[in-house]
């Protein structure tokens, strides 16, 4: 299986995008990589090149184009090139640690959506931080790839979800929420109170109702579907909120005197662990759902075990044959609707 990946992409490449492909081929003897960008500066920091191809390219995309532009006038981009190497059947999967937008955009304008898919979502993997769940993860859509939606696109989105939760995650009848202003069926705007309906209609989704935004991280559901604008919204809020208590306490820490420096050192491991239940680098990265291959785009600041951890999600997405499943449901749907019409 072959994976296109963005060398250049990311405030850390090409150094640390290198050493997590490298780290990731050690680790799966079934993958190979396409390494897309400047040999000049990628080729001296490959320590093996078993398995790995490098693809010289002329242009970059820094991370303050514009995304859409970007990628119609450059052609010859890492990010353009590895996009149209999945499209072409080159590749299977392409990966990026570049500029957000212009992956996006690549993704639905040349990898292409998946029939049936009126609006992909972006999909994140977050902590569940509940002590003694069963659970240590869930899936989170659309977390920013659609400011606006449709009532029909946030149940595509709990589909794309209950799909990803059960061949990625491995969790077998994955409870899906909606992510609301109250935990009543009866709160929300007209949409939400629509979305409600039709998500609770659906037989094939084991829907539990909506899920406040103070209670993403604990539990309550394994995928939460929400629009673009409020689903990112209570994203930055909930990790602005955590790295101001990490904040805090450090603060705390380094003026509490010799009793605080003191008690530091005796719960220095209960602190690593919470550090890595909650780091980014832990879940991999965020994924196109919705497209005719995985589309995987991790932290711009990314290090080397982000990269790791983010191709080990896109090597079970591809073992797993979740868009391949996708594909056929939703196509399979788009046949039912087509022939509701006619008749």
């Amino acid at each position: 299986m072959k994976i296109a990946v963005d060398a250049m992409g990311g405030d850390n490449a090409p150094q640390a995008i290198i050493a997590g492909v490298e780290q990731a081929r050690d680790q799966y003897s079934d993958l190979e990589f396409q390494l897309y960008g400047d040999p000049a500066k990628v080729k001296p920091l490959i320590k093996n090149s078993e398995r790995l191809t490098m693809v010289a390219t002329t242009e970059e995309i820094t991370m303050g184009e514009e995304p859409v532009r970007a990628i119609r006038k450059k052609k010859d981009s890492s990010i353009v090139r590895a996009a149209k190497a999945v499209k072409d059947g080159e590749a299977e999967a392409f990966f990026s640690a570049g500029n957000t937008g212009a992956v996006l955009a690549a993704g639905i304008f040349i990898v292409g959506r998946i029939k049936g898919i009126d609006r992909p979502g972006l999909t994140s993997v977050l902590p569940i931080t509940k002590p003694g769940s069963a659970r240590h993860s869930f899936v989170y859509l659309d977390t920013g790839a659609n400011a606006e939606s449709k009532e029909h696109n946030l149940v595509q989105y709990g589909f794309l979800g209950k799909f990803y939760a059960e061949n990625v995650l491995g969790v077998k009848n994955p409870r899906i929420a909606l992510l609301n202003n109250g935990a009543e069926e009866d709160k929300g705007d007209k949409l939400h109170k629509a979305v409600w309906q039709d998500l609770n209609d659906e037989a094939d989704l084991n829907f539990v109702g909506n899920i406040e935004s103070g209670d993403l991280l604990y539990g309550k559901a394994d995928v939460v579907v929400s629009d673009g604008w409020t689903a990112n919204a209570a994203l930055k809020a909930t990790e602005g909120t955590a790295k101001m208590m990490l904040t805090l306490i450090k603060h705390g820490i380094l003026n509490g005197g010799l009793r605080a420096k003191l008690g530091y050192l005796l719960l220095k491991p209960v602190f690593h662990q919470i550090g890595k239940q909650m780091s980014t680098s832990t879940y991999g990265g965020a994924v196109l759902l919705g497209l005719k291959a995985p589309v995987v785009k991790t932290h711009g600041s990314s290090d080397a075990t982000a990269v790791t951890n983010t191709i080990a999600q896109i090597h079970t997405m591809l073992t797993s044959g979740v868009i391949e499943k996708t594909v056929e449901f939703f196509g399979q749907a788009s046949s039912v609707d087509k022939d509701d019409k006619n008749e």
